[in-house]
């Protein structure tokens, strides 16, 4: 793996600068910010592999987003739009999400390929299920439909 996504963001922002683009250019430079602090991290021998800023992109949509909604409560709608319009900018950079279907079909096999049969086994399939299907769909997403697939098998 390299620094593809580190790369594709910086030319990003040269790019949103160049086009006036507040809203991309302010959810850019905080993602640049993240992929910096964690490339001079300690241990981290001043590389950020796609695996890890993959990893950060997700966490900042799930910040994002969360306080999105905390604005939405406090009646700041116009706070909330924007913290909205940086995670669809930041979601551009994330691999495609699973759906619906696909994450079902993907979970029930990580359950018959470890042997669950009962819900106090998700443990076992989480194990597995959130290193396979790590980027390709939210472990809260991951980890309800194990539960309802364990809870009827």
């Amino acid at each position: 793996m390299e620094e593809n996504l580190f790369n594709q963001i910086s030319e990003d922002i040269k790019k949103a600068m160049l086009a006036r683009d507040k809203v991309s250019l302010d959810a850019l430079r905080g993602v640049k910010k993240e992929f910096l602090e964690a490339r001079t991290a300690k241990g981290s021998n001043g590389v950020l592999l796609d695996e890890a800023a993959v990893k950060i992109l997700q966490k900042m949509v799930k910040q994002r987003k969360e306080s999105a909604q905390i604005y939405t409560e406090q009646n700041r709608k116009d706070l909330a739009d924007s913290e909205l319009l940086q995670v669809v900018v930041i979601e551009k950079y994330l691999p495609l999400q699973m759906s619906d279907a696909e994450l079902t079909a993907s979970v029930a096999a990580i359950i018959k390929q470890v042997g669950a049969t009962a819900p106090q086994e998700i443990g076992k399939v989480m194990a597995v299920a959130s290193k396979q299907l790590a980027g390709k769909a939210d472990g809260r997403a991951i980890s309800e439909k194990a539960k309802a697939l364990l809870n009827n098998a």
